[in-house]
């Protein structure tokens, strides 16, 4: 299949986002969506520190403004990043996830408390602690062995091992949740 959209595929997508819109703005009367209704839409409303930082952190990534509310535009280019982007930007969206000052390079403090997080949100049913899965990642990714992985190793690390892949690329089954609260099957971004 070729990246080129017939003009039919085209209005599919444009025709799926009055439904959006419409649930959009019934959720966020404002127009603004706001972290503590990003936490209620993603139906977190634990006390957990770390899935409270979490939050945060996911809710900034899509905050591309920078102006503390997610509004329909950057609502819509999430959603179309999370469910239908390139493999490639959603590394690049992870990465950004994991970088929590934003220095471009993740240290072992950075991947082990998303690792944490993770582990906590999925339930996962690994023989390993937070602390083995960094170590792992950090034997893995951190060609050079300076204590930091950059982006180029994160990509390309996640690229060469599926279970390094799973872990980094931070999905937690979006598109099912999707479905399931915001659209049906005939949603344009699925």
């Amino acid at each position: 299949m070729g990246q080129i959209q017939s003009d039919e595929e085209k209005e599919v997508e444009l025709a799926g986002i009055q439904p959006l819109y419409t649930k959009f703005m019934r959720e966020c009367p404002s127009g603004a969506l706001h972290l503590h209704e990003f936490r209620k839409i993603f139906g977190v409303q634990s006390t957990s520190e770390h899935e409270a930082l979490y939050m945060e952190t996911l809710f900034k990534s899509f905050d591309t403004n920078r102006d503390d509310v997610i509004d329909f535009m950057e609502f819509v280019a999430a959603i179309h990043l999370v469910l239908r982007g390139k493999l490639e930007d959603r590394l690049k969206w992870s990465f950004k996830v994991y970088d929590r000052d934003d220095n471009g390079k993740l240290d072992r403090q950075e991947v082990k408390r998303v690792i944490k997080i993770i582990c906590q949100l999925k339930k996962n049913h690994i023989n390993m602690t937070p602390s083995d899965i960094c170590d792992r990642i950090f034997e893995l990714l951190d060609e050079n062995k300076d204590g930091q992985i950059s982006l180029s190793e994160f990509m390309e690390g996640a690229k060469k091992d599926a279970w390094i892949m799973d872990l980094l690329k931070l999905d937690t089954n979006a598109r099912g949740w999707f479905r399931e609260n915001w659209g049906g099957k005939n949603m344009s971004f699925q």
